[in-house]
């Protein structure tokens, strides 16, 4: 059973639930018994019509308002009425509430969002790309193993390359806490490669890229804005004149495969990593198909045990810390 807060999403919640409906899994949505009706497919609804907005103090909000659709749906995960969270609402709220219902994994600093970048020729694991502004090295050795696990556990990538995003790929360029990271991961057991630069990112020199969440988004939202206009100025081009519309029919079939291989949809989003259960954060702007993929993100982190590789890799590693890891972490 997935968790699924039905409020926040762009759309409203009925695209949300149309998501829900269309993954084929097991559901249980929380939103707005009014506005969604009865639902359909392998989806229960919890009538949940309260929602936590973007501009509200997050953990504030979270502890303050437990009847919100984002807050009773980590709940169920926390209590194990559901195996995974899933939600298209504001970042934000859906960590404060992750981290105080479902917990980080013993051991783990910080929770890290990463979000597998949709570039030609395979995904690339970026993280963290928002949870975390400011790191220390410890959080960049932990965040590349969940990394590395999450890869493993749920691509099957076997020993996947690891590299820290940096200004430079030479072994001196870079801020202190990267500089001691890469210290740190070059003398584990990861497949790591050194620094990588922004152009690393689709190039596929990493196939998972570390960073603290501060760079992670600037970087993340930079990529998400370039294929936006890349595949807008394709589009002009094969519209700007008759000879070019009848060129833009000829290859219509292969723009149609670069768009949908670079389209955020069909990745589902981004993962929560570092907790004791998958959380999945979907885009506020996505369809019913990218809600959707979404859930089936989710099905599979649980299915593939995600979070348990992910816990026994970063012990096997030694990059736990010893002390009990329960509270809410804050950038």
């Amino acid at each position: 059973m997935i968790a699924l807060d039905a409020n926040g999403a762009d759309g409203g919640p009925s695209i949300v639930a149309e998501g829900a409906a269309r993954s084929g899994e097991s559901v249980l949505l929380f939103g707005p018994r009014a506005q969604l009706g009865e639902p359909a497919g392998q989806v229960a609804l919890v009538d949940a019509p309260e929602r936590i907005a973007g501009g509200e103090e997050p953990v504030k909000a979270v502890r303050s308002r437990p009847e919100a659709s984002i807050v009773q749906a980590a709940r169920a995960v926390g209590e194990g009425r559901a195996e995974a969270l899933v939600s298209a609402g504001t970042t934000g709220p859906t960590m404060a509430a992750a981290t105080l219902s479902v917990k980080r994994i013993k051991g783990v600093h910080r929770p890290a969002l990463a979000v597998l970048l949709p570039v030609p020729g395979g995904p690339v694991l970026l993280l963290d790309c928002g949870a975390n502004v400011e790191v220390r090295p410890e959080h960049l050795v932990q965040f590349a193993h969940m990394g590395a696990g999450f890869m493993e556990a749920v691509l099957g990538v076997e020993r996947p390359s690891v590299g820290l995003l940096s200004v430079g790929q030479e072994q001196g360029k870079g801020p202190p806490d990267v500089l001691e990271a890469g210290e740190r991961l070059g003398e584990g057991s990861l497949n790591y490669v050194g620094n990588v630069e922004g152009f690393d990112l689709t190039a596929g020199t990493a196939q998972v890229v570390v960073a603290d969440g501060f760079t992670g988004n600037v970087a993340l939202k930079v990529l998400e804005g370039t294929s936006k206009a890349l595949l807008r100025a394709i589009r002009d081009a094969v519209s700007g004149s008759p000879l070019a519309t009848v060129g833009g029919l000829m290859i219509r079939g292969r723009v149609g495969r670069l768009r949908a291989e670079i389209d955020p949809e069909a990745v589902g989003g981004a993962i929560l990593l570092g907790l004791r259960r998958p959380v999945i954060v979907a885009h506020g702007s996505f369809g019913p198909e990218g809600i959707a993929n979404a859930v089936r993100l989710g099905r599979r982190a649980v299915d593939e045990r995600m979070v348990e590789r992910t816990a026994e890799s970063l012990a096997a590693a030694g990059a736990l810390r010893s002390a009990p890891a329960v509270s809410v972490a804050r950038p």
